[in-house]
């Protein structure tokens, strides 16, 4: 259990049979009436979002999440496989479960898999992936770091928005978090 008043952001709680985080909290303690806190949470299952009061002190199953390393070993139709370090046991994702990440994803990567209760919330990236530019307009002579950028093909599909100067073959250090270009490796 845990007191409204420890709320922070990435707190989880179990709230109606869901895992919710929080994303915005805020104590307010109004003139007239008792202390309360507002909160904004995040279903890690769906997604959806919702916004609710708590009183000060009330006190809140905490959600307790299982991290665990994994590497992403195949494909398989629309299940992607996924090997335990410690144990050399398979479990199978699909994209969804994944979610839009999935496009920086590629064999032999390492990951953090969140479960609550045997299911999977999330499969967290590294921060940075470096990839092989696959596709991408030639670059021409006169093109400077400090000039535009182009969209560019990845080994794993996804697009990014590159320098004008980057060519095919290249490999480059891309932010999971924001789809944007790092530099070269």
């Amino acid at each position: 259990m845990i007191s409204s008043n420890d709320f922070r952001p990435g707190t989880t709680i179990e709230l109606e049979g869901n895992v919710w985080r929080v994303v915005e909290f805020l104590h307010v303690k109004p003139g007239k009436g008792s202390a309360f806190v507002r909160t904004k949470l995040k279903n890690a299952q769906t997604g959806s979002v919702l916004e609710k009061n708590f009183r000060a002190g009330e006190m809140v199953p905490q959600a307790t999440l299982e991290k665990s390393t994994m590497q992403h070993t195949y494909k398989d139709g629309d299940q992607l496989v996924f090997m335990e370090m410690e144990t050399y046991e398979e479990a199978r994702l699909t994209t969804a479960q994944i979610g839009d990440r999935v496009k920086y994803l590629k064999e032999g990567m390492e990951v953090n898999v969140v479960r609550w209760n045997e299911q999977v919330l999330e499969v967290e990236l590294p921060n940075s992936v470096v990839l092989e530019i696959t596709q991408t307009d030639p670059g021409v002579k006169g093109d400077t770091a400090t000039g535009g950028t182009k969209p560019a093909i990845v080994e794993t599909g996804a697009q990014v928005m590159v320098p004008l100067f980057i060519s095919v073959g290249e490999r480059i250090r891309v932010d999971t978090r924001t789809d944007a270009y790092l530099g070269r490796e």
